[in-house]
C-alpha cells in the first residue's frame, strides 16, 4: 500500500494537538482516522473509536493504517504498560511510522512516556519523538491555569523565576504533520518551543496588558503545587508535574530551538502574538438589584 493510499491514525483526535494534526493531514488530502472514545468525527477524516483502556478497540482503529500519531493515556504516570502492547500490535498490523507526543521534560528513559520513548525505535524503522515545551493553550480553555486566571486573576506554579519557551499547539502539529508525512521520518526526538523563553511572570505581565485585566503570579512551594494538583488528579501524576515545576525553577526549560522553523519554514508564534490573537477580558456580570 503507497503512503497516499494507507490511513493515518491519530490518536486523541479531539484533544489539542491531535485535533490539530487530524484537520492538517485531512486537509492536505490524506487519509485519517480520527481516533476518540466516542469515535467523534473531525473535518475530513474517518471518526474510529479508541480507548487505551480498552483493548478491544484496538483491531478496528489499525485496520488500513500505516502510519500513527501517539498521545499517551492521560493522567498515567505508567502508559508504557498500555502503550507498549499496543505499539506491538500497530507493527504486527503494517504500520510503519509512530510520531509520539511526549514533553521537553522528559528525556528517554525517564519517568512516565519516557520508557515508550526509549522503546519506540525497537519498534519502528520510521519514528519521532516530538517533545514540545508547555503549551500556549494551558492558558485559556478549561485548563487549570485558565481557570484560575479566570477565577482569581492568578497563575499558581512552584516555577518562582524559571523560563519556558512556551509553544503553540498549531505549531507543535505543524512539526507532527512534517514527522508523519515527510518522505524519510525524522528518526530523532524534536524538541520543540516558542521563539522566547518566559517565566511566569512574563506570562501573567501579558496577560494583563492584553486583556486589561491584572493577573499575577503566585508562587507555591513544591509540596503547595503537589496538593493542589491531587486535587483534580490521581497523587503520583501531581507529584511527578509539581516535580517538573520544580525543574522549571533549576532552569531546565530555559530554551529556545529552531525546530518549528526549520521543518515547517515558518517562525514559531510569540506567546505575545497569541494572546493578542485568542485571550480576551471576560464578559462584565450583569448587576442586578434584589427586590
Amino acid at each position: 500500500m503507497s503512503a497516499s493510499q494507507e490511513s493515518t491514525l491519530v490518536i486523541g483526535a479531539t484533544g489539542t494537538t491531535g485535533s490539530r494534526v487530524a484537520a492538517r493531514l485531512a486537509a492536505a488530502g490524506r487519509r485519517v482516522k480520527a481516533a476518540s472514545r466516542r469515535a467523534t468525527p473531525v473535518d475530513g477524516s474517518c471518526p474510529v473509536r479508541f480507548d487505551w483502556g480498552d483493548p478491544a478497540s484496538f483491531e478496528g482503529a489499525l485496520e488500513g493504517v500505516g502510519r500513527v500519531y501517539l498521545i499517551p493515556p492521560l493522567g498515567s504516570s505508567d502508559p508504557a504498560a498500555v502503550m507498549l502492547p499496543f505499539l506491538q500490535q500497530a507493527r504486527t498490523a503494517g504500520v510503519q511510522r509512530a510520531v509520539l507526543l511526549s514533553s521537553s521534560a522528559i528525556p528517554a528513559g525517564g519517568p512516565a512516556v519516557g520508557q515508550v520513548h526509549q522503546a519506540l525505535p525497537g519498534l519502528f524503522d520510521q519514528w519521532a519523538v516530538l517533545r514540545p515545551s508547555w503549551f500556549m493553550q494551558n492558558f485559556t480553555g478549561t485548563l487549570m491555569h485558565a481557570r484560575t486566571i479566570k477565577a482569581y486573576g492568578t497563575i499558581h506554579t512552584a516555577a518562582d523565576d524559571g523560563r519556558v519557551g512556551f509553544v503553540d499547539a498549531d505549531d507543535i502539529a505543524a512539526v507532527a504533520v512534517h514527522a508523519l508525512t515527510e518522505t524519510r521520518a525524522p528518526n530523532t526526538d524534536l524538541i520543540i518551543t516558542g521563539p522566547q523563553a518566559l517565566s511566569y511572570d512574563d506570562i501573567a505581565a501579558i496577560l494583563t496588558q492584553v486583556t486589561g485585566r491584572t493577573t499575577t503570579h503566585r508562587r507555591l512551594t513544591y509540596e503547595q503545587m503537589r496538593d493542589r494538583l491531587a486535587a483534580d488528579m490521581p497523587a503520583e501524576f501531581a507529584a511527578m508535574l509539581a516535580g517538573m515545576d520544580r525543574a522549571i525553577a533549576e532552569g531546565a526549560e530555559d530554551r529556545t530551538t529552531d525546530t518549528v522553523q526549520r521543518l515547517t519554514g515558518r517562525p514559531p508564534r510569540s506567546f505575545r502574538a497569541f494572546a493578542d490573537l485568542g485571550m480576551h477580558p471576560p464578559a462584565p456580570v450583569e448587576k442586578r438589584n434584589r427586590r
